[in-house]
């Protein structure tokens, strides 16, 4: 999923970014900078926040 179809979701929800951010214990400017494309996501909350949001597959864990 995109961040515009993200965005898109969100609204057809009638819930805002904040709302959402809130819910899942994310601070408003940190889903902002995923969904805005500012930090790439790549590890640690940031993935965290890409991952929930949709943006990015779940990471499969590994059998040690």
């Amino acid at each position: 999923m995109t961040p515009e179809q993200v965005k898109a979701n969100l609204r057809a929800q009638g819930v805002t970014i904040t709302q959402w951010a809130e819910e899942h214990g994310y601070p408003r400017a940190a889903v902002y900078r995923v969904l805005n494309g500012v930090e790439k996501a790549a590890f640690g909350r940031a993935h965290n926040i890409a991952v929930d949001l949709g943006l990015k597959p779940k990471p499969e864990t590994v059998a040690a």
